[in-house]
Parts: structure tokens; sequence; C-alpha cells
């Protein structure tokens, strides 16, 4: 079994929420939502993000209503073969 990396010496992971001062995600706020979602559409991990697991969740259902609101892109698979 591998044993873990250490990680890289340097600053902490800043929290995007925090920073902007953010309590509460907003599913109508599709600027913000778009910063934790990738190119083709996936919701990024809090490994990427810098989230609490509070506010991962919090963005995740946002994301999730709206992309049911068509305010967000649902994840593509690439090019279609048709």
């Amino acid at each position: 079994m591998r044993a873990p990396r250490p990680r890289a010496a340097g600053r902490p992971k800043r929290n995007p929420l925090i920073d902007a001062g953010i309590e509460h995600v907003d599913y109508k706020d599709a600027a913000l939502l778009r910063r934790f979602i990738s190119d083709r559409g996936k919701i990024r991990s809090r490994r990427v993000t810098g989230l609490t697991v509070q506010q991962q969740r919090e963005v995740a259902r946002a994301i999730r209503n709206a992309r049911e609101m068509a305010l967000l892109p649902y994840p593509t698979t690439g090019p279609r073969a048709g």
C-alpha cells in the first residue's frame, strides 16, 4: 500500500464562500454556482473547491435545483455519436 503524500508546503486552501461573505447559497445565483462546476458541467469535489462538508452539500443541492430551472447545464458525456 502506498503511503499518503504530504500536503505541499504553503498557504492553506481558502474557502470561497467565507471569503465572499456568503452564509446561504441560493440556486438563483448562477454566477456563484458556476465556480463550483467544471467545464463539462460536473460538480467539483470538496478537495478542489475548499468548502466545508455542510457548504458542499448546500452548493450541490443549489446546483441540482438550478439545473432543474435551466439556469445551469447538466453534465455532458462528450461528443455525440449519431
